[in-house]
């Protein structure tokens, strides 16, 4: 008999991986520390936002803890499982945006989250979700080879079929659909994610988790030093115009965050500090700016 699922430890392992995440980020940056900004929420719960800003090597970033509960699901929660309409639910993760200064590191970004539904009912419905991706501006095929062997030992340990699965998924989630192109070379994305065994399935989502220190940092110790100038920082605004984009339009988090009421500030946090969008502009044939769009479509790098 599996163990009945338990929030308090799932809450106390993402407040830590907060913490860790944002040491490591404050050691790679620097000079610049996070600012923490406990807030609550009417209905039910809060959470702390910790926000890093001019950083010599992080113009922005955001890593956001949540808990938060209410009385009825919102539309966006319950689109696919209609049978949870009006169900009591909560809701813990850590979500993390970094926007780097130097265009030559990747943007990247991840989640990880616990849900339940009916939690004092006979019969909880709930599960994991998270992943990680990263979108470069200028990239390179090793740093790339590198994200996707971090997110493949990450998951190896629960099965031979789970990274292709959630790296198919990934690809799949982060399509810019009006652009025909990805918002970037991938990484792991899954929800809805219960195998049965609260203990396993709690596992894969710390392992995920746990790997994304590893396999951002390594890529922006590589790279943030290159030099560049106003051509490259001109391109890196205007691809991020491609990020708020894909954040506003299609992003489940963003969406379930605002319907259910969430702490705005929070949620759009995640926004770039600066972005540009440029009539019809397109690369010229040949050039670094045009090797990007090689990279926005799904292939196996590894």
């Amino acid at each position: 008999m599996s163990a009945a699922p338990d929030l308090n430890v799932v809450k106390t392992y993402l407040l830590d991986l907060q913490d860790r995440i944002c040491a490591a980020l404050e050691a790679c940056d620097g000079t610049a520390k996070f600012t923490e900004d406990k807030w609550t929420r009417e209905e039910g719960g809060g959470g702390r936002s910790r926000v890093l800003a001019d950083g010599a090597v992080f113009e922005k970033g955001g890593v956001g803890f949540s808990h938060v509960f209410g009385s009825k699901l919102p539309p966006s929660a319950t689109a696919h499982r209609p049978e949870l309409a009006g169900k009591t639910w909560q809701a813990v993760g850590v979500s993390l945006v970094i926007h780097p200064k130097n265009p030559h590191v990747p943007t990247s970004h991840a989640n990880v989250r616990f849900f339940v539904a009916d939690p004092d009912g006979p019969n909880p419905v709930w599960w994991f979700g998270g992943g990680f991706d990263l979108t470069p501006f200028y990239p390179r095929r090793e740093d790339v080879v590198h994200w996707h062997e971090t997110a493949r030992a990450a998951v190896a340990p629960f099965g031979d079929d789970v990274y292709p699965r959630f790296k198919a998924w990934c690809d799949d989630y982060f399509f810019l659909k009006h652009r025909n192109e990805t918002r970037g070379v991938g990484g792991l994305f899954f929800d809805d994610h219960n195998t049965g065994s609260f203990e396993e399935s709690f596992g894969l989502m710390r392992s995920v988790g746990d790997a994304y220190v590893p396999a951002f940092v390594p890529i922006v110790e590589r790279r943030k030093a290159e030099p560049y100038g106003e051509r490259e920082r001109a391109f890196q605004l205007y691809r991020r115009g491609r990020y708020v984009e894909f954040n506003l339009v299609f992003d489940r988090g963003t969406h379930f965050g605002l319907q259910s009421g969430g702490r705005t500030e929070s949620i759009l946090m995640s926004m770039p500090p600066l972005a540009s969008w440029t009539y019809n502009w397109t690369p010229k044939p040949g050039s670094p700016e045009a090797e990007l769009n090689d990279y926005l479509r799904p292939r196996d790098w590894l």
